[in-house]
């Protein structure tokens, strides 16, 4: 079918439908947060909604083309796969990443209510209509008038719909589960556009993330007689400054980073700090530090993992050589036999993706890009995407993008707007369109 046709059959967003659908979803969101053990998501409450939207026009019901596949491990938390099939076989195109669970809202510090659509002239107002709930009614949307209208692709055209991705305490529910089982191995074949991020333009970077703890053992004393003890918020101090200058030596700006337009370089940096209380006379025997690495794709997490632990060996090997803080700061206590000491662990990393810049993918991307906003300027972060760099390693030519606004993402008072919904539409009409007219 000629590009020309594709765009005219297919046609603009029918607003009055999309935020109908979007209404419905978003008044699950109470029901979808997803931060485990107290809440877990029930992903099927949004499943429904789409289902009920799709259905009329599948072969399920006998209505239309579009195939269907509803797929559950775990009861109540699905994923859907549709397909519009095409003429070509192994010609194929996928909008993957759109996401039926959200990140938790408090009602009493948003401005308005977070569960229920609240519209505000062109503002859509709740939690996940930027992330994620509001991709999942635009694909939806998409693949409704793929059914109704039938137009005769040479493309699939295939929609993944998945749960658990806002938090990874919990696996083998979602889109890993979907790969492991092969399902979505015949994407392969064609670009995967993940629809999941924001702004309106590709983004082409993410970062990895390493969590980390550094927990700091000294010796509790009085702090009128601070050369009994061995103050261990001192200790961290100074162990994480030299911590951190040894990452920056060893993982400095990679050259890349300015061909993807990265924001920052690698960071590694303290977000959190404890320690078990007591009085303000008191140096306390431990404290914890906790913080992030953020690492451009160009490193590899497991190499930093192991560079995090020679440092801390190594600091515990010299802790005398440290920097102390005044005439009585000290680490080793020679008399008593005791030593400061350091021990690291880290939680689940996971690793930063570099889109390929050269793949038809991306040029289809830009150029529908361009057409519709007007301009195109890919974007990368530090920001950190899960699942999608294994779906690159599996052989997926990922591309992401997205039609929210970075500056609400897992925000309080979180909104889309719904002229930015309506090019993102016209972005996808124009990737099928101009992928009708390539080779496969």
């Amino acid at each position: 079918m000629a590009s020309s046709d594709v765009k005219q059959t297919l046609g603009d967003l029918n607003k009055d439908s999309f935020v109908s659908l979007l209404s419905k979803l978003i008044g699950e969101a109470k029901y979808v947060q997803n931060n485990p053990p107290e809440l877990i998501p029930e992903e099927d409450r949004v499943v429904k909604h789409v289902l009920d939207a799709l259905l009329p026009h599948s072969t399920t019901t006998g209505g239309g083309p579009l195939v269907v596949d509803h797929v559950t491990y775990h009861p109540g938390r699905g994923n859907l796969i549709v397909e519009y099939p095409g003429t070509v076989p192994g010609k194929i195109l996928s909008f993957v990443g759109c996401h039926m669970d959200v990140v938790t809202a408090n009602p009493n510090d948003w401005e308005f209510d977070p569960f229920s659509l609240s519209i505000d002239g062109d503002k859509l107002r709740g939690r996940g209509t930027t992330d994620c709930l509001g991709h999942v009614a635009l694909v939806t949307e998409l693949m409704k008038r793929l059914g109704e209208k039938k137009p005769k692709l040479k493309s699939t055209v295939v929609a993944v719909f998945i749960a658990n991705e806002e938090n990874s305490a919990i696996s083998g529910v979602g889109v890993d589960a979907l790969v492991k089982d092969g399902l979505l191995n015949k994407l392969k074949e064609g670009p995967l556009f993940w629809i999941d991020t924001a702004d309106k333009q590709p983004c082409i970077g993410t970062g990895g993330m390493i969590p980390w703890k550094l927990k700091v053992t000294g010796k509790l004393f009085h702090s009128g007689l601070a050369h009994k003890a061995i103050n261990p918020l001192e200790l961290a101090m100074e162990a994480l400054k030299e911590m951190q200058s040894r990452f920056y030596r060893d993982f400095p700006p990679h050259p890349k980073e300015q061909v993807y337009g990265f924001a920052t370089p690698s960071t590694m940096k303290p977000t959190q700090w404890s320690y078990p209380g007591g009085g303000i006379n008191q140096i306390p025997a431990e404290c914890t530090i906790s913080g992030d690495v953020r690492l451009t794709p160009f490193y590899d997490v497991k190499d930093v993992i192991k560079k995090l632990q020679e440092y801390v060996d190594d600091i515990n090997d010299n802790i005398e050589k440290l920097d102390s803080r005044g005439p009585v700061s000290k680490y080793v206590l020679p008399d008593e036999n005791l030593r400061g000491s350091l021990t690291i662990s880290f939680d689940e990393a996971m690793s930063g993706v570099a889109c390929d810049l050269n793949s038809r993918g991306f040029d289809v991307l830009c150029k529908a890009t361009e057409e519709v906003v007007g301009h195109v300027k890919p974007y990368s972060i530090t920001g950190s995407l899960p699942l999608i760099r294994e779906l690159q390693d599996e052989g997926f030519d990922v591309q992401t993008a997205g039609y929210g606004l970075m500056a609400t993402y897992h925000a309080k008072n979180e909104y889309c707007l719904l002229f930015d919904m309506c090019q993102g539409y016209q972005v996808f009409v124009s990737v099928i369109s101009q992928l009708e007219d390539s080779e496969k």
